[in-house]
């Protein structure tokens, strides 16, 4: 697809309502996997700017989401970032640029041209005070920084009015306690696999989508199925949203519950009711988090099980498709997947790449969770493994990214 070739990475940075505000862009070359000198930072930096407006396309990676791009001291000086889109990036200053009076000066023209800027791994210095009033974010990592000591870092930036942004957080504790701190924007891998925070039990409509799920994987009658839908109201409305989505591919104008069953048949259902489940979060609605994770790692898996085999494994690859969205509902009803998987009439090898991991499914499944780390070393053997060359997984990336856009902004 490119003559250079690049692993991508995107991690998600979250709001305080855990929506999805922007991603962090990660490009790695295959050759400097193991490499990590200064030269192979810039050329990072550099080439991150360069594939994302040449070969990839701002659009199609970020949707939109905004982006956030690091770059080195010789980044930041030179006209490349210009190029940028100014109002669908934030500039990231690395934590190796020092805070002189060339810096500051550019800091100032990039902010009178309109650029955002944030800070990499900042930690406080007053050899920043000039600079940090041109600052728009600034990003501490707390899995570095003693908790102790985060307070009164804290205490120290508010007097500036920046944006705090937590980066590397681990788990609920670090995100609660950077939560109670003021940090505005979060990132890290527990944001990589969302949790919902404030549910405490099933509501009665999971509860039903289930029951759902378990109709359509059991073929049951289509009268039994549109039964169940009616006694939901609220989620039959938000599944003839998800219908009606121009992101679905479907060439007819969905009316009602009966014409969306018949149009979508069998095996689409069972994608729409799944994608319902996730967006059936009172909080957050379609643009929970959730549902662009679990919509990503299913579209991605079916793509590449379609880049590998061909068309004419539609069904592994729908196979595939249920694996990514269902890889999260343990996360979306706080209960252990074998118990959520006991419940639904699964094939063996969906239920084993849930469970397990394992299998040609299982095997997809841990690629596309290596991606949502970064973890390129990682996602290269992996690549290895499941037999598939990094330009069909760039492919299937972009294509995944400008559908799960696609699926969100249109609803």
């Amino acid at each position: 697809m490119v003559e250079e070739k690049f692993f991508l990475g995107r991690q998600p940075i979250l709001d305080r309502t855990q929506q999805i505000m922007g991603f962090e862009l990660l490009f790695r070359s295959p050759e400097s996997l193991n490499a990590a000198n200064i030269l192979d930072v810039q050329m990072a930096s550099a080439s991150v700017i360069v594939n994302a407006l040449t070969q990839f396309g701002i659009q199609d990676v970020l949707g939109r989401h905004k982006g956030f791009f690091n770059v080195t001291r010789e980044v930041l000086m030179s006209d490349a970032v210009e190029l940028l889109p100014k109002d669908r990036v934030v500039i990231e200053l690395l934590e190796s640029i020092v805070a002189d009076a060339e810096v500051f000066e550019r800091c100032r023209c990039l902010k009178k041209l309109g650029f955002s800027l944030a800070l990499d791994d900042h930690v406080y210095s007053p050899a920043f005070h000039d600079i940090y009033p041109l600052v728009d974010i600034v990003k501490v990592d707390v899995l570095e920084t003693p908790a102790a000591s985060l307070p009164e870092i804290v205490e120290k930036l508010r007097k500036w009015r920046l944006t705090l942004l937590a980066e590397k957080v681990e788990n609920a504790e670090h995100y609660k306690f950077c939560a109670q701190l003021g940090f505005d924007l979060f990132q890290g891998y527990y944001f990589a696999r969302p949790v919902v925070l404030r549910q405490n039990k099933i509501d009665i409509g999971k509860i039903t989508m289930m029951q759902l799920m378990k109709q359509v994987m059991a073929d049951a009658e289509w009268s039994e199925i549109e039964e169940t839908f009616k006694q939901n109201p609220g989620l039959t409305y938000n599944l003839l949203r998800l219908v009606n989505s121009v992101a679905i591919g479907l060439r007819v104008r969905i009316k009602t519950l009966r014409h969306a069953l018949t149009v979508l048949g069998l095996e689409q259902l069972k994608r729409w009711i799944t994608l319902a489940l996730y967006a059936s979060n009172d909080q957050n609605g379609v643009q929970s988090p959730l549902l662009e994770m679990a919509a990503t790692r299913g579209k991605l898996m079916e793509l590449l099980i379609i880049a590998s085999r061909g068309r004419g494994a539609s069904e592994l690859a729908d196979q595939g498709f249920m694996v990514g969205i269902l890889s999260l509902i343990d996360v979306l009803f706080e209960d252990p997947m074998a118990e959520l998987v006991g419940k639904l009439n699964l094939v063996e090898n969906v239920k084993s790449a849930l469970l397990h991991h394992e299998g040609d499914l299982g095997e997809l499944l841990v690629l596309a969770e290596l991606l949502e780390q970064a973890d390129f070393p990682a996602v290269s053997e992996q690549l290895d493994i499941c037999e598939l060359e990094l330009d069909q997984l760039l492919s299937a990336q972009l294509e995944t990214f400008s559908w799960a856009d696609k699926l969100s902004a249109s609803l």
